[in-house]
């Protein structure tokens, strides 16, 4: 054993020492590394690169360096291998790793818990565009009206959000519903239906059957442009023969483009009930695409609920749920 190693097991047993003589005292005195230090190990470690450690952490690269350098002279071991651009957590690294990013998580969720406790009445939710434009904002003096004491602070976002390194409380996807480390709640299965102006039913071109469509401009979404062969080859249709017609960024967009008479667009029933119940749009052929995706509202896992995030989950799904009973109603009548 070398002298420096001596010198920290001399220290180590003085401070079980001191702790055991303290704790007789009603008083622990924790010997622990700095939390800065912590941090920057558990963001390096789990991106395995300084460089993106401190990126994430807006620190420099030698910010990050110098206190992993401090963090491995107090602890006495190598917690990384340094290669040329390259670092690489030993296999000590990646046992402290595993136990600080558990502590790390632990005490966020306390934080937290003790913050949401404090601020029940602030909700801030990152919504999908198509979402938040035509289904949640019509709908949000409902919301209002029933819980008056909840604030909501509302962005809208098309990917995923990282509520690890955001502010946001809960957000609505649109996908599958297989996220990792999340709870998700099933909003609305979504299905797609040919939607235009009613324009554009009163014009010299009826659509009297799918086949008719030949007659008319197709609206794609430019990312989605297998929606309509799809839905054509369910109409029994062959999609051969069709104007090249018209692409739109979004769903959004394509539905606002029908509703001008631009032409035909496919578009999410639940989404466009507004549109449909003010005669903007309508229906020509009630046949349904199948997307197999869905709308679902989403929050951290292991995430206390506040009071705030319970309300507007249990609305929404309330809300969502009484268009099912309501579109089942109709249907039967």
């Amino acid at each position: 054993m070398n002298f420096s190693r001596q010198i920290r097991l001399a220290q180590t047993i003085i401070f079980q020492q001191n702790d055991e003589i303290n704790s007789t005292k009603g008083v622990v005195i924790r010997h622990l590394p700095p939390l800065n230090a912590l941090k920057v190990f558990e963001a390096a470690a789990r991106n395995t690169s300084f460089a993106d450690a401190a990126d994430e952490l807006f620190l420099t690269a030698s910010a990050v360096s110098h206190q992993i350098k401090s963090l491995e002279k107090y602890l006495g071991v190598e917690l990384f291998s340094r290669q040329k651009r390259k670092v690489r957590l030993t296999p000590t690294g990646e046992k402290y790793f595993t136990s600080v990013k558990q502590v790390l998580n632990e005490l966020e969720v306390a934080t937290r818990r003790v913050v949401s406790a404090v601020e029940t009445d602030i909700v801030v939710l990152s919504v999908a565009p198509n979402f938040l434009v035509r289904w949640l904002m019509p709908r949000m003096h409902r919301f209002q009206a029933q819980y008056p004491d909840v604030e909501l602070q509302i962005s809208a976002s098309v990917g995923m959000i990282d509520f690890n390194n955001s502010n946001a409380d809960m957000a609505i996807y649109y996908g599958h519903g297989d996220w990792h480390d999340i709870e998700v709640y099933f909003l609305s299965r979504v299905y797609l239906v040919p939607m235009c102006s009613p324009r554009l039913l009163k014009g010299n071109k009826p659509l009297k059957t799918p086949s008719d469509l030949k007659k008319h401009t197709l609206i794609h979404v430019s990312k989605r442009t297998y929606e309509w062969p799809e839905w054509l080859k369910l109409a029994k249709v062959k999609y051969k023969g069709f104007r090249r017609g018209l692409k739109m960024s979004s769903g959004q967009l394509a539905t606002a483009a029908a509703a001008e008479g631009l032409g035909v667009a496919l578009a999410d029933s639940t989404l466009s009930s507004g549109e449909l119940t003010q005669g903007k749009l309508q229906m020509p052929f009630d046949i349904q695409l199948d997307t197999h995706k869905s709308y679902y509202l989403v929050h951290q896992k292991d995430r206390p609920m506040s009071y705030g995030m319970q309300a507007f989950k249990d609305w929404v799904i309330e809300e969502m749920q009484s268009m099912t009973d309501e579109s089942k109603l109709t249907t039967h009548e």
